[in-house]
């Protein structure tokens, strides 16, 4: 099903929900269209709107603070774009810089993506003791960036051009 941006009253990425849910929001008047699907509608008896893409809420609504994005694998790989941070060929798993038996943990800096064959090559050793080099250093994406970077797997032509994709 597909996914729709959600932003707060002042553009700031606050979460991802279903289409439906999109549209209950903005029937609501909860919310207002900011990006549609070109091309797309929902139809009903009485209403025709545009498939939301991106829709902003009409009221501000206060977010606790969140400091740091949630680490997962699905993360790590659509932070590297599918790409090997060691080749530069698609990336299908993730590798920890400093293995985990050698107390790496599951960290933003310490995982990237990589191919099957990078990573079995790597295997247990640090880049340097396997005489392979990283591409790209690893970073810690901000909340807000995540969830952009999330949503923009499919193309930066999906998201406006207003919205800050971070590189």
């Amino acid at each position: 099903m597909r996914e729709t941006l959600v932003l707060n009253a002042s553009f700031e990425p606050l979460s991802t929900v279903t289409l439906r849910r999109a549209v209950v929001l903005v029937l609501q008047e909860k919310a207002v269209v900011e990006q549609a699907h070109p091309e797309l509608r929902v139809r009903a008896a009485t209403v025709e709107l545009p498939m939301p893409r991106v829709i902003r809420l009409s009221r501000y609504v206060r977010v606790p603070f969140r400091r740091r994005a949630p680490w997962s694998r699905r993360g790590v790989l659509v932070r590297d774009r599918h790409r090997c941070a060691y080749c530069g060929r698609r990336a299908t798993t993730v590798d920890h810089v400093v293995p985990r038996s050698r107390g790496g943990g599951d960290t933003w800096l310490n995982t990237v993506a990589s191919c099957a064959e990078d990573n079995h090559r790597k295997a247990d050793r640090t880049p340097e003791q396997a005489g392979m080099r990283l591409l790209r250093t690893p970073y810690e994406p901000s909340p807000s960036d995540a969830l952009v970077l999330a949503l923009g797997g499919t193309g930066r032509d999906a998201l406006p051009d207003w919205l800050p994709v971070p590189a």
